[in-house]
């Protein structure tokens, strides 16, 4: 006997007989989910899809055509420019700046308890800070000061989050149920440093370990260190199954042979691509620190964070003291995150041609 639509089941929902529409909002659904599970998941799938290669199997040709894009998107032209910018003066600062950056030669015209400061003119051309010290030259040498401390954080993340992320992504891959159990013990790890804000850790690690250039520098690297660990072993899991592995397997080479040799090789496009952007992040981050009075305490390598905490005091009277080093952090940041950006998303399959 055929079944007629109120002979059906009462019970069913619309969504379940195909015929309704979801009346329950994602929105309320996705504000459930904790924000460390959703940072998880954006460094999962990053991983998922710079783990992945074209048909040919040759990255060097994926990488060739990511440039090829990238010299065509106006984003990363722009954020190149930038990056040009800021390393060529960041380098060639000692050649750049006209005066030292501690020097008070003009101090006497400077009366911060008078609100008398002193603007641009020829033989500044930011003017003077509330010491007297030039304000251009005092940029010039931060930037270096800024570079130095990014590159050196992000190289302190990079390191040990590889270390972390390629024995976990190893032996999940080549280590059968005891490197599984390994992996698990690893990452679990990582989830809870993931869990934490990256700037609340960096701000821990500081003041555990006290104010110094190197306390930001390690600070700030310790921070990164899960998005690393995470990111390359997303990727040597994604690169597990491939043909080559199994090949590799199936003639016999040694397990740790094929990680070292083979997956971790072809798993590096999420973790460079996570440099360009942890660089920006870096800097912000290093810049906060040195503004809580966690960074460097030596006032004769000026940090463009301390500046901006030195010029807190006058930001009604003298705004453009604070408003140089702004500047600068925003600036920079913006063009690392520009490059970064543009070559995840070059590198991304579902935007090839």
């Amino acid at each position: 006997m055929p079944t007629t639509p109120s002979s059906q089941n009462p019970s069913e929902s619309p969504e379940t007989r195909g015929g309704g529409e979801d009346t329950v909002p994602r929105e309320s659904t996705e504000d459930r989910v904790p924000l460390h599970r959703r940072k998880a998941a954006k460094v999962d799938r990053l991983a998922e899809l710079m783990g992945e290669r074209s048909d040919d199997g040759h990255g060097a040709g994926v990488w060739r055509e990511a440039f090829r894009r990238m010299s065509r998107s106006p984003m990363a032209i722009s954020g190149a420019v930038i990056v040009a910018v800021f390393l060529l003066v960041a380098l060639f600062s000692p050649l750049i700046a006209p005066y030292s950056p501690t020097s008070q030669a003009w101090g006497g015209e400077v009366f911060p308890n008078r609100n008398e400061f002193v603007g641009p003119r020829a033989e500044n051309w930011l003017g003077l800070d509330h010491l007297g010290r030039d304000m251009f030259s005092r940029m010039v040498i931060g930037a270096r000061q800024t570079l130095m401390v990014g590159v050196v954080a992000t190289l302190v993340g990079f390191l040990f989050g590889a270390l972390l992320g390629g024995t976990a992504g190893a032996c999940s891959v080549l280590g059968g149920r005891w490197g599984r159990q390994v992996d698990n013990v690893i990452m679990r790890v990582i989830d809870m440093m993931l869990a934490l804000p990256t700037l609340l850790l960096a701000v821990t690690v500081a003041a555990l370990v006290g104010p110094s250039l190197t306390t930001v520098m390690l600070a700030v690297g310790i921070a990164q260190v899960p998005i690393f660990a995470r990111l390359l072993r997303g990727a040597m899991i994604s690169q597990g199954n491939r043909e080559y592995v199994l090949a590799a397997r199936a003639l016999g080479v040694r397990g740790h042979k094929i990680a070292i040799s083979h997956i971790l090789p072809n798993s590096m496009g999420p973790v460079i691509v996570q440099s360009t952007l942890t660089l920006a992040t870096a800097i912000i981050d290093a810049a906060a620190l040195s503004y809580l009075g966690l960074g460097n305490p030596d006032a004769s390598f000026p940090e463009w964070g301390t500046m901006l905490s030195e010029a807190q005091r006058f930001l009604s009277t003298a705004p453009s003291l604070a408003v140089y080093p702004a500047l600068g952090i925003i600036i920079t940041a913006l063009g690392f995150t520009l490059m970064g950006e543009s070559l995840r998303e070059a590198l991304d399959p579902k935007l090839r041609n």
